[in-house]
């Protein structure tokens, strides 16, 4: 691992970990600007991190040291999971060391903690959610995992730096397979990020959230830390997408000049997809959540088909 190597892996995760709130306030602002509403403001979520970084946490009698720990271990799955997901280069030594596939295991190790969390301390809304995770996580990690296998059918390879590299190579074109996963990782990030249709990340009624309901017990610096890596989720779900479907302007390795070129592009990427991401929540109704299954069914399949079609296109 070279000099270069490690400031490009460092630059990345503290880029992650700061653009992470600022992604979150983008989409809800552009939601308050499309609902014809002023908003809070694109910084209102490093407010919100601040105050509640500043208060001592209130804890249950009954929580447990998996309860107290639980914050910290979520938020560290983010980061290292930001830290393998090519955002501005793909001089990642991270990267190297661990694939797709340990990315999915990554995040669903972070999904685990936040639901023993939330049956830990015994309500009944914190284990109604953590029940509903896991019936989530259980549908969509196999469309995730679909979709980027039929990335690494083209690549040849389940290392998202070389897919990067090889998809970035291809002539701009629209390939059938890559249009019905990205359908599909789509509907997935909807899923997995709590957002509508699946969920509602701006309701406080506790028979319909889901990943509300399992923080209710949480408050201070821990609440703190949980909302950091919801938002650090959302930017890794979009750098991802962004990684596999629009890969144009991330540096090759070894290319300094090229990370400063990659480091606008990347920020006007995450613009788009944030207002997209508005749009799509505001055009749309939050679902039953016996319809969720039929959802994430429904993304499973078109990803399924994606490899379908790769696999027949190229015979």
């Amino acid at each position: 691992m070279t000099a270069a190597h490690a400031a490009a892996q460092l630059t990345e995760i503290v880029l992650a970990i700061l653009a992470a709130p600022l992604l979150l306030g983008w989409v809800n602002q552009c939601r308050a600007w499309l609902q014809n509403k002023s908003g809070p403001g694109v910084l209102q979520p490093f407010r919100t991190l601040r105050k509640l970084a500043l208060k001592e946490p209130v804890l249950a009698h009954n929580a447990s040291t998996l309860f107290r720990m639980a914050p910290f271990a979520i938020f560290g799955c983010m980061v290292v999971a930001a830290a393998i997901v090519p955002i501005l280069s793909t001089a990642l030594p991270f990267s190297r060391a661990a694939d797709a596939i340990a990315l999915v295991g990554l995040l669903a190790l972070a999904r685990i903690f936040i639901a023993l969390a939330g049956m830990d301390v015994g309500t009944s809304f914190g284990t109604l959610g953590a029940r509903r995770e896991m019936m989530v996580g259980f549908l969509a990690e196999p469309a995730l995992l679909m979709v980027l296998f039929t990335a690494s059918l083209i690549s040849q390879s389940t290392s998202l730096v070389t897919m990067v590299d090889k998809l970035s190579q291809m002539e701009l074109a629209i390939y059938p397979s890559l249009a019905f996963a990205g359908v599909a990782f789509t509907m997935v990030s909807l899923a997995e990020n709590a957002r509508i249709p699946v969920d509602n990340p701006a309701t406080h009624l506790e028979l319909t959230m889901i990943h509300e309901a399992m923080v209710l017990e949480y408050s201070g610096r821990h609440l703190a830390l949980i909302e950091w890596a919801a938002s650090l989720k959302l930017l890794i779900y979009s750098c991802l997408g962004i990684a596999i479907f629009f890969p144009f302007g991330i540096a090759r390795a070894d290319d300094p000049v090229g990370i400063l070129l990659a480091l606008p592009a990347v920020f006007v990427k995450l613009a788009i997809g944030g207002f997209l991401l508005a749009a799509i929540e505001t055009m749309s109704a939050k679902m039953r959540i016996f319809r969720a299954p039929e959802f994430l069914a429904t993304a499973f399949l078109l990803a399924v088909l994606a490899m379908l079609i790769h696999g027949l296109l190229e015979r």
